[in-house]
Parts: C-alpha cells; sequence; structure tokens
C-alpha cells in the first residue's frame, strides 16, 4: 500500500492532559479489558470444552466471542500504553493495522449476528428440519464466509482511505484510528475518491439488519402460536440474549457512522467511540450468559460452582 501523503504518524485524542486522569483512564480501561477478556475467553472455552454445546447456536457464540475478543484487543491495549506513557502517538503502520483489524471484526460480527438470527429462524420456525439445514458442514460455510466478507469489506475500505493524501494536520479526534475521522484529515480533491464506497458499506449493514427484522418478526409470530407458556419462555431465553446483542452493536454503530462529524475535537465522539468499540465486546458475554442456562451449567461445570456463582 503506497502512502501518498507526508504523514508519518498520527495523533490520538487522549482522555485528559492531568496526569492523575491519565492514572485513572488507564486503570478503567484494564479494569474493562480483562472483564472483556475473561469474559469472552470463558465462552470461548465452555463452548469448546463442553461436547453438549457443540451445537450451531453455540458455534457461532464462540466466533462471535473471537470476534469480541479480538476487537477489544486492537483498540484498548494502545489507549491505555499511550495513558500510562502519556503520549497521543500511532504510527501510520499501526493506525493502518488498526482501521483494518478493527474493520474486520467489526464487519465479521455483523454478518455473524446475521447468520445467528437465521439460526434461530430455523430452529423455531422449522424445528424438524433443522438438523438437516443447519448441519455442521453449513454452518462452517457460513462462518467462514462472514470472515472472508469482513476481509474482504476491511482491505477494500482500509485501502482506500489511506490511499488518500493527508493535509490537514495529523490528530485525529477519537481515542483509535477510525475511519469518520480519519476523512476529516484528507484533502478535498482525494475525499471524493472514496464517496463511492460509501453506499456500498451502508446498502451492507441496511441488507444485514433488514435480514435480521425479518428472520425475528417470523420467530415472534412462531413463538406466540405456542400454546404452552413454558414452551414460549423456553423459546424466547434463546432469543433475547441475541436480539439484545444486536440492538447494542446497531444502534452504537449506526450513531457513530450516520451522525455528523464535527471539525473541533468532542467530547461526543469520545464517548460514542467507547460505547461503539468498548462496551458491546465487554456487555455480549454478560448478556449471553444471563439468560442461558446452558451455558450457566457449562461455565459451572468449568470453573465449579462457587467460582461461578459468586
Amino acid at each position: 500500500m503506497s502512502n501518498g501523503s507526508t504523514v508519518t504518524e498520527f495523533l490520538l485524542l487522549g482522555f485528559s492532559d492531568v496526569r492523575e486522569l491519565q492514572i485513572l483512564h488507564f486503570v478503567v480501561f484494564l479494569a474493562i479489558y480483562l472483564v472483556g477478556l475473561i469474559g469472552n475467553l470463558l465462552i470461548i472455552s465452555a463452548v469448546a470444552v463442553n461436547h453438549h454445546l457443540h451445537t450451531p447456536m453455540y458455534f457461532f457464540l464462540g466466533n462471535l466471542s473471537l470476534l469480541d475478543l479480538s476487537s477489544i484487543s486492537v483498540t484498548v491495549p494502545k489507549s491505555m500504553a499511550n495513558s500510562l506513557l502519556d503520549t497521543r502517538v500511532i504510527s501510520y503502520s499501526a493506525c493502518v493495522a488498526q482501521v483494518f483489524l478493527f474493520f474486520i471484526f467489526t464487519s465479521t460480527d455483523l454478518h455473524l449476528l446475521t447468520i445467528m438470527a437465521y439460526d434461530r429462524y430455523v430452529a423455531i420456525c422449522h424445528p424438524l428440519h433443522y438438523e438437516r439445514v443447519m448441519n455442521r458442514r453449513v454452518c462452517v460455510f457460513m462462518a467462514t464466509g462472514a470472515w472472508l466478507a469482513g476481509i474482504i469489506y476491511a482491505a477494500l475500505h482500509t485501502g482506500n482511505t489511506f490511499r488518500l493524501s493527508f493535509c490537514r494536520a495529523n490528530a485525529i479526534d477519537q481515542f483509535f484510528c477510525e475511519i469518520p475521522q480519519l476523512l476529516k484529515l484528507a484533502c478535498s480533491d482525494s475525499y471524493h475518491s472514496i464517496v463511492s464506497y460509501v453506499p456500498f458499506g451502508a446498502v451492507l449493514a441496511f441488507t444485514c439488519f433488514v435480514l435480521i427484522i425479518v428472520s425475528y418478526v417470523q420467530i415472534f409470530r412462531a413463538v406466540l402460536r405456542i400454546p404452552s407458556e413454558q414452551g414460549r419462555h423456553k423459546a424466547f431465553s434463546t432469543c433475547l440474549p441475541h436480539l439484545a446483542v444486536v440492538s447494542l452493536f446497531l444502534s452504537t454503530a449506526s450513531f457513530t457512522y450516520l451522525k455528523p462529524t464535527s471539525s473541533a475535537p468532542s467530547g461526543l465522539d469520545l464517548a460514542v467511540g467507547v460505547l461503539y468499540a468498548v462496551v458491546p465486546p465487554v456487555m455480549n458475554p454478560v448478556l449471553y450468559s444471563l439468560r442461558n442456562r446452558e451455558l450457566k451449567a457449562a461455565l459451572k461445570k468449568l470453573f465449579g460452582w462457587r467460582l461461578v456463582s459468586k
């Protein structure tokens, strides 16, 4: 990838210039990172070692936890290191890598959430055909397709973003390298070369959103026709965590990329960046484990009743 600009490094937005607050930011982000790290590793371990969880739903959940673990590892450690070392610098190559990897994990996350909605649709609306439709080969094919689509999408956007010339300083108004903030630094004549790729991303996200909505409309219609209250409760218990994860991810991501970018550093941009890049990977393990009895049982078996109950 050729660098047509003279920029060799970028300056990330710091949470504070006060040393005590920088240390506080490091401690808070370290705690959040450890919670996300441990939570997602627990789910991956539980799914891997428990044979009762070797089903399509938990196969996709393990992939989702891997994505969340990777996503939070791309952005948070660098921000923590900058606060600890009292610096804002990130090299050009590190910024490219951060954008590329973050886009891979977030776009694959969206594709995987769409696949998980389809999995719940087949399980609830066509239970007799579930094992045939969602067999192991199909699940691996879907997961691989989601990862490949994420890699292609990330390469497309990263390549065309860093093909631009950056001639408006090098200070990024976010705690990690983010494409909307990078575009604010691009030269105006080069900016139009990337506009054609924005509708592609919007169409992709909207298509996934529509597929998820259609799946859940069919699911709720099928669940409401279940005669027993216990059956309806069981069906809803497998869908509500996924619906909560989808809502959290889409609401924060949509607000980040659809809101107009300001020309000056904004506390709102920083807060939205945290909500979008940090909160979902940390909350997803909590949302899935709270209402999932099978996952709770697997975690208890893995680490013992006292540790999990505490």
